[in-house]
């Protein structure tokens, strides 16, 4: 190999592993908001936030557009607002399995629309597998479209710390590992949630947030696809 050959192959790594990282902070920014109902302190965060007008992708744009529209008229109420927007969109006003987005892979993968069902247990053993527990104050599924986003957060860093490190065998075997969470259990679901969310959430917010879900993850699966082939 010559050494214009390496450099250019510790040039594709790099540019492989910023993409990670990239992507890492996306699906960790994407599961911040689907976590729990947003603070105040989330709220200055966001209200900060530059959101991109033209990225590529439709749904992107729509769920930037959405969200950065809310936030331009925030007002005293806006937290109790989207508290209980968020309690409204994600859990209605009770359980009967089609009043709300409820967020759990299990409601979308199974005939009877039940909870801690064979979807739960999937992405449990691939959490202990990869070495991850949930934490001690979470009390939902493991299924939850959080969790499922933080998972590919991990995987997506652990990624860009074996490219950043020269080992390509990992990269390539983590790679595998989120296209195949994504087919088998997350894209599989979330457009699903996306619409649900656009039909019972009453805010730009969360129906923003459904849009920019929907979008980044036909992205990534897309990137990933991409990278694998070459």
């Amino acid at each position: 190999m010559t050494n214009a050959t390496m450099e250019e192959t510790q040039e594709t790594r790099e540019q492989l592993a910023e993409a990670c990282r990239q992507r890492a902070a996306q699906y960790g920014f994407i599961s911040r908001l689907f976590r729990k109902e947003i603070t105040s302190e989330l709220l200055d965060e966001l209200h900060g936030l530059h959101y991109r007008v033209h990225t590529g992708n439709d749904n992107i744009d729509e769920g930037y557009r959405l969200i950065a529209t809310y936030l331009s008229g925030i007002w005293d109420n806006t937290i109790t607002e989207l508290a209980a927007d968020y309690m409204r969109t994600f859990f209605g006003h009770g359980y009967s399995g089609h009043a709300a987005a409820y967020p759990f892979e299990s409601i979308y993968t199974n005939e009877k629309r039940l909870l801690m069902q064979g979807a739960r247990d999937e992405v449990l053993a691939l959490y202990r597998a990869a070495g991850l527990d949930k934490k001690d104050d979470w009390k939902e599924g493991e299924d939850h479209i959080a969790l499922e986003l933080e998972y590919m957060q991990v995987l997506a860093l652990r990624t860009a710390n074996a490219l950043e490190v020269g080992d390509e065998r990992q990269a390539t075997t983590l790679l595998k590992s989120q296209l195949n969470f994504l087919d088998d259990h997350l894209y599989a679901w979330a457009p699903l949630l996306a619409i649900d969310m656009k039909r019972f959430s009453q805010t730009d917010f969360y129906t923003g947030l459904a849009f920019l879900m929907e979008g980044f993850l036909e992205e990534d699966v897309e990137l990933l696809e991409d990278i694998l082939e070459e």
